[in-house]
């Protein structure tokens, strides 16, 4: 069995309709470690020791975060500049990451269209997470595409939310019990375009 550590990472979840029911999914998961960083770190004094024994604990790392100008919200960003040390996470020493799954799960406010390149962001969200992905590259990781919802502003009113959670919680579970098709999944734009074609059912 694989565990998971998922940080999460939204500076206003008393606001948030989409990542607060993830959040709360999440924490729920058997084998799945949830990290608050803004609950843990609002002075933002991140304890590095303590962060990377967290990395050395888990198989799988997820960033669970809102889309904040195609990136990470800040603390995930003073996160990685804090913890990912030369010596730890690369360099020729810094092995002890090696071989652990990467992935991030995010919301974009903007619908799916948007995210194209012939869209209003001229890119995938695959590529815009690009330093994310050469990040895990550099760790010695696996990086999986995204698990994204899109249309975020909208998904409660749509109903999109229910189902989400769901899928996000089927994942996790395949990923927890190794019935996720890794090769498959690392091929995809974002890792929930057909959920059928990459995880065995129990």
């Amino acid at each position: 069995m694989r565990r998971i550590l998922v940080l999460f990472a939204h500076p206003s979840l008393d606001r948030s309709e989409v990542n607060r029911p993830l959040m709360q999914a999440t924490a729920c998961v058997e084998g799945v470690n949830l990290v608050d960083l803004y609950a843990e770190y609002p002075d933002f004094q991140i304890d590095i020791d303590r962060e990377q024994g967290r990395l050395l604990a888990h198989d799988v790392i997820v960033f669970m975060h809102p889309l904040y100008w195609y990136s990470t919200p800040a603390i995930l960003k003073e996160w990685q500049d804090l913890v990912l040390e030369y010596g730890f996470a690369y360099g020729s020493k810094g092995t002890a990451l090696r071989g652990k799954l990467f992935l991030s799960a995010l919301t974009a406010g903007g619908g799916e269209v948007a995210y194209q390149t012939e869209g209003f962001n001229h890119f995938t969200i695959r590529e815009l997470l690009q330093p994310l992905e050469q990040t895990a590259s550099m760790c010695g990781m696996r990086y999986l595409p995204p698990f994204a919802l899109f249309g975020a502003r909208t998904a409660v009113e749509e109903g999109r939310i229910d189902a989400h959670v769901a899928d996000w919680v089927r994942v996790l579970s395949a990923l927890r019990d190794d019935r996720l098709d890794i090769e498959t999944a690392s091929g995809l734009t974002r890792l929930n375009a057909d959920l059928g074609a990459i995880i065995t059912e129990v």
